[in-house]
């Protein structure tokens, strides 16, 4: 309502729209999100070669960096569970924070060019570019990553805790049934695709940042599966075994073939989490009648 000359009137639509630009307190709507999701997409899915390596890499590498603050927290044995894995989640958002400010293409992220591609905007063929050179560019930037980690000597850290942490948790992610990595992967791509679709919402940085907090620090609290932070976490585990760190029981699965046990189920659930119950239920809800309709 505003004040007028003969008392108050409801504002028209044009002063609401003036008045969101002004204070830039509005966020884009859903139906906004999933244009912008899709016209993202197709840009996304026709960047030059060159640029979709180098941009893959260095979100392998970001999403290592949250990693690697995510278990300096987890290596504090005067943490509880929930603390740890609270405080933990929220250290390991600095990897999408990343990702989506500073610019990178990220393999699970990308799990929402499927918009797109059910849009008929963007080809299979380019879908399947996309990801299959982001999630091996992403895998580069991660390893290499955890090569610099482990010749800096990080790891030693609070008398070696976090050196112990690291075999700890690949231990843990080598052991879990394929199902349950499968289904974990599932869950926690969902909380990541909603990270980025909320993202996309915001106007400012800050914006953005607030929209990826919390789904992030959920997945990692709830212990739900990454493929990418995987791809940091393992390799490094593997130098520090190689290096005499003191192991735990199970240690003996840490090696090529427990990474790559993890990883496909993993990555297998982070594109159905991603791709269909993300990117393919928006999709329904909001292009598909407009689809039908035009």
């Amino acid at each position: 309502m505003m004040a007028g000359a003969c008392g108050w009137r409801r504002m028209t639509a044009r002063e609401v729209e003036g008045m969101s630009g002004l204070y830039g307190f509005d966020a884009f709507s859903p139906k906004e999100i999933a244009e912008r999701v899709e016209r993202v997409g197709v840009a996304k899915a026709r960047l030059p070669l060159r640029s979709l390596v180098m941009l893959g890499m260095l979100a392998g590498a970001f999403i290592g960096l949250g990693a690697l603050y995510s278990v300096i927290v987890a290596s504090d044995p005067g943490l509880g569970f929930a603390a740890k894995r609270v405080l933990g989640g929220v250290a390991f958002s600095l990897g999408l924070l990343l990702v989506v400010v500073a610019g990178a293409e990220l393999f699970t992220g990308n799990n929402l060019l499927a918009m797109a591609w059910a849009d008929g905007k963007v080809s299979s063929r380019e879908l399947l570019r996309n990801w299959v050179v982001v999630c091996a560019a992403n895998f580069a930037g991660a390893v290499g990553l955890a090569v610099l980690v482990f010749l800096s000597g990080h790891a030693l850290a609070n008398g070696g805790l976090v050196a112990e942490q690291y075999v700890a948790i690949a231990v843990a992610k080598i052991a879990l049934p394929l199902d349950e990595l499968f289904f974990r992967g599932v869950l926690c791509n969902v909380l990541v695709c909603l990270a980025v679709w909320m993202a996309l919402a915001g106007r400012t940085v800050a914006d953005r940042c607030i929209a990826i907090v919390f789904p992030i620090s959920a997945f990692v609290a709830a212990g739900f599966e990454h493929s990418i932070a995987n791809m940091y976490l393992i390799p490094l585990a593997m130098l520090l075994q190689w290096a005499g760190v003191p192991l735990p029981a199970g240690a003996e699965a840490i090696g090529l073939a427990g990474l790559f046990r993890n990883l496909v189920p993993v990555i297998a659930g982070n594109v159905v989490g991603g791709s269909v119950l993300v990117a393919l239920v928006y999709f329904v809800i909001y292009r598909l009648p407009e689809r039908q309709g035009s």
